[in-house]
């Protein structure tokens, strides 16, 4: 299977065509990050030695639900019945709800800060080996909570997070001298990739190093373009 397979399921959701560009600005992103990355398996999903994904972009989780049923976390005839009466996928993600879904999320600046206290837990309970992966919008990087989290995330080294912003340029104020260097001033590793190449998304996903948290910036198609 390929992220080709999963546009069809993509395209079963409907009824949210709003945040359909915020959906599909993930899907690349999201595909690389569950066909390649993630050590994650829906026959085990309380493995307390799995990564953690949280989407703190979740206000169009569409793409979401698709790579999701593609990987088997959930049947794909879920996807034709996108926030119906009795349909556990909703408008924003219910982690009680859809197998695979680590935090409730929609409400956008609180996925890295959630990102960061997963991977203090992890810490304290002697977790060494699971990652831990937000993916972000640029435009909730003007939260000030994401602010917070970048600034304490990177004074404590930890290591075990890694950021993943796509960039579709709809931030209201942005950052000089872009998204990257707003965390890389606070000690983080980053880079700036195409977010449509596999390749390229997969190799910036691979160069976290010890000692520092890390930040992949995926840039895709300017929103509304």
């Amino acid at each position: 299977m390929t992220v080709l397979d999963v546009e069809p399921l993509l395209r079963r959701l409907t009824g949210d065509e709003k945040h359909a560009p915020s959906a599909f600005s993930t899907l690349d992103v999201l595909w690389v990050l569950y066909d390649r990355v993630l050590r994650v398996d829906p026959r085990r999903l309380d493995d307390p030695d799995r990564d953690r994904f949280l989407l703190s972009k979740g206000h169009g989780p569409a793409a979401y639900y698709a790579v999701l049923a593609a990987k088997g976390f959930f049947p794909d005839g879920w996807l034709d019945d996108l926030a119906g009466a009795d349909s556990p996928l909703g408008h924003h993600p219910d982690r009680l709800r859809v197998p695979g879904v680590e935090i409730s999320s929609g409400s956008l600046g609180h996925g890295l800060g959630l990102g960061v206290g997963t991977a203090l837990g992890l810490r304290a309970q002697g977790r060494l080996e699971p990652r831990v992966y937000v993916l972000l919008g640029d435009a909730e990087l003007d939260e000030g909570s994401n602010h917070e989290a970048i600034a304490y995330a990177g004074a404590t080294g930890l290591d075990a997070v890694t950021a993943i912003v796509i960039d579709n340029r709809s931030a209201s104020h942005g950052w000089p001298g872009g998204i990257a260097s707003r965390f890389a001033v606070h000690g983080w590793t980053a880079v700036t990739v195409d977010g449509r190449d596999h390749d390229a998304v997969a190799a910036g996903l691979g160069q976290a190093r010890e000692g520092a948290p890390h930040v992949v910036v995926a840039v895709v198609e300017t929103k509304g373009s």
